[in-house]
């Protein structure tokens, strides 16, 4: 895609596109091939609650140029990974998780990945809610798609690095885990196939605005969220490590960011021409 394409068409920048576009072919695959047991009423209420609560923060507080794209990627996200027994679950868990990014925020941005505190939130106090881990399977081809496809969103967002190194520092533990244990390999390649870690690695704590601004930092907050998961899921032998994981770790965040600021994220930034010009 060229510049001058870039700069005619300032919405082609936006990495949330690429992240709905590919969210929405999960979500399909899912439902298709999958099986997900997901009412479509489920999906239809919380995009419903989750849009309509952005729009009305956004008109309560009186935000400018605020649309409702981060509200759907967040709506797919809940769709993707919360499964519940009642139709009331998904629409409120939206609702929570969107209203979130307005009252719970540090440093100019909010402070919690929305789908991981609305799933946080939905497991913990709606009763018939809970998290299908093993939804995806085990398929190798599935993982390897997860891989390329969700690289190529991270990477539009200018994040991949974190990603690439949870990946990393997670399957790395993993890793010296079945060698010390004696463990045959293929226990490995059951955790490498699992399309929800890699949904997690690129979908969620590469939220570009509730991590790091600093790469370093970034690099270092990766590998802390995924010895913590790795700890809940086989030291405490506790279900949904990932999603707790980075709930429990996203308050240092403002912390980071305050002993090592970085340049803070755009969804929207300015094509090289453009940002040379006005300097």
């Amino acid at each position: 895609m060229t510049t001058a394409t870039l700069a005619r068409w300032p919405v082609l920048r936006d990495a949330r596109l690429f992240q709905i576009a590919f969210l929405a072919t999960l979500l399909t695959i899912g439902v298709l091939a999958r099986d997900f047991s997901l009412l479509p009423a489920q999906m239809a209420l919380a995009f419903a609650a989750g849009i309509t609560t952005q729009k009305l923060w956004v008109r309560a507080l009186g935000i400018q140029h605020r649309g409702v794209l981060s509200a759907v990627i967040t709506c797919f996200g809940l769709s993707i990974l919360l499964r519940a027994d009642s139709l009331w679950v998904h629409p409120i868990a939206a609702a929570l998780a969107i209203s979130a990014k307005f009252v719970i925020r540090a440093h100019g941005k909010h402070l919690y990945n929305p789908a991981n505190l609305g799933v946080i939130l939905a497991i913990t106090l709606f009763p018939g809610a809970w998290i299908s881990p093993g939804q995806w399977g085990q398929d190798v081809a599935l993982a390897v798609w997860f891989v390329v496809l969700g690289g190529v969103v991270a990477n539009r967002a200018q994040r991949s690095d974190i990603a690439w190194v949870f990946l990393a520092a997670y399957l790395g533990l993993i890793a010296l885990r079945v060698t010390a244990l004696g463990q045959p390999w293929t226990i490995f390649l059951h955790q490498f196939s699992n399309g929800g870690l890699l949904l997690f690695a690129f979908f969620m704590i590469s939220d570009p605005m509730t991590i790091p601004n600093r790469k370093g930092a970034r690099i270092g907050y990766a590998i802390t969220v995924a010895i913590v998961a790795f700890l809940w899921h086989f030291a405490l032998f506790k279900p949904n490590g990932l999603v707790w994981a980075l709930f429990f770790c996203t308050p240092l965040v403002p912390i980071i960011d305050r002993i090592w600021p970085g340049e803070k994220f755009e969804w929207r930034p300015q094509p090289p021409a453009v940002a040379r010009a006005r300097h």
